[in-house]
């Protein structure tokens, strides 16, 4: 059996479609052993395919070749991650949130002078 590169990459669900596969495939998203190559690479089983999909990298080792786009599961099969663990990401304090203040209960709505005190107190 002969599998296009897009094809295959469309039936083990990295992407979409067949033509969002290509497109990545053609801009330089995804690479075979890190060169360049195109759509219509037939796939054989050992290649390391390298995806840039944003935040997310994938490398994925091609176990054995599949046409037809399945489950989840029946694509599982098909190829093996060696993707790294994702990375802790450092979370920045947000800009438009500030923190939860409690405050006693039935004590109303905070005047203009405690909005100010307050205010005083989240920023750094």
């Amino acid at each position: 059996m002969e599998v296009r590169a897009d094809t295959y990459l469309w039936a083990v669900r990295m992407y979409k479609s067949r033509s969002l596969a290509s497109e990545a495939i053609k801009s330089g998203k995804v690479k075979l052993n890190g060169d360049h190559f195109k759509a219509s690479h037939l796939v054989k089983p050992g290649e390391v395919y390298s995806l840039n999909m944003g935040h997310n990298k994938k490398i994925i080792e091609v176990v054995a070749l599949i046409e037809k786009r399945g489950s989840f599961e029946v694509a599982a099969k098909h190829y093996k991650d060696l993707s790294p663990p994702p990375e802790k990401s450092e979370h920045l304090p947000s800009v438009f949130f500030k923190s939860n203040i409690k405050r006693e209960r039935g004590s109303g709505r905070p005047s203009k002078k405690e909005r100010r005190d307050l205010d005083d107190l989240n920023y750094f």
